[in-house]
């Protein structure tokens, strides 16, 4: 792995992760699903865009628009959705560090569900990933957490899980800036349709939440997602999806910098715990890669 690779991990890696800090702004003063999808439209609009000046087709494989929509859906609307609407309850770590734990929930599907061979450092990372969420939960919730809005993160972790497996290589062939743009888009239209059906939209203007709304659709809406395909196209996915492993640390640390929400020793140890699971979780699938 060269230094730009480990660059841009990094920097995909630190991108992921601010992504529930500004969400915590944002929904402090809008409505969660009438923000999210207007961070899609302008994100997937200018993806898009980018991908037709840059000469990139509509013309997608079937692989490609079946990931399109599996993603849009999944990921953009339903992930994300969930979170946005628990972040209103729960704070930005604790939705980080459950987000983090998707490497996890990947690994034990493709052991559980495709029979993909697992190490025993695998099996190792599987079993410390598990210690770790719940070092941290048994902390959080004797503190007082919401419990809905653990269990919307919750869902939204297995959904993001789902997408991952289910598009695994089905974004190669190209017109990868194009797929993100129409990826974003999908979301948007799930999301509208979600928020015409469910809530009633709402915002308060601020400058934090326009700083917030900027940044989400600039920087993890649309640069963070563009850097993790470049990355995933120079180093493969599997060796990519070891720089993971640093989003608790930076989840919780973003939160605790920019929000200034508490970070105790037992949060602490439990994102340690989660983070060696995770990266044990990765280097073993990509040995047997």
């Amino acid at each position: 792995m060269d230094i730009r690779a480990i660059l841009g991990g990094l920097a995909f890696a630190f991108m992921w992760s601010s992504a529930f800090s500004s969400a915590r702004i944002i929904v402090a003063d809008a409505s969660p699903l009438m923000a999210l999808s207007a961070r899609y439209l302008i994100s997937g609009l200018l993806g898009v865009g980018i991908a037709l000046a840059l000469g990139q087709s509509w013309r997608l494989t079937p692989a490609q628009w079946r990931a399109t929509i599996i993603f849009g859906i999944l990921q953009n609307a339903v992930y994300l959705g969930l979170n946005f609407i628990a972040m209103q309850t729960v704070q930005a770590s604790l939705a980080a560090i459950i987000a983090s734990t998707m490497p996890l929930l990947v690994g034990l599907a493709t052991w559980l569900i495709l029979g993909e061979k697992l190490r025993p450092l695998g099996m190792g990372g599987l079993v410390a990933g598990v210690i770790g969420v719940i070092v941290i939960m048994s902390a959080r919730i004797s503190g007082g957490v919401d419990l809905t809005g653990l269990l919307l993160c919750g869902i939204g972790v297995v959904a993001l899980s789902a997408a991952t497996l289910l598009v695994r290589g089905a974004t190669s062939g190209g017109n990868f800036l194009m797929v993100v743009g129409l990826q974003m888009l999908v979301g948007c239209v799930a999301l509208t349709l979600a928020m015409l059906a469910f809530e009633t939209p709402y915002i308060n203007p601020s400058w934090p939440l326009a700083a917030a709304f900027a940044y989400t659709c600039l920087v993890p809406g649309l640069l963070a997602t563009v850097v993790w395909f470049w990355l995933v196209n120079r180093i493969g996915a599997t060796r990519a999806a070891t720089f993971h492993f640093l989003n608790p640390f930076f989840g919780v640390a973003i939160a605790w910098v920019l929000l200034g929400e508490p970070l105790g020793l037992q949060d602490a140890i439990g994102v340690a715990i989660i983070a060696i699971g995770i990266l044990a979780v990765q280097i073993s699938r990509q040995r047997t890669a």
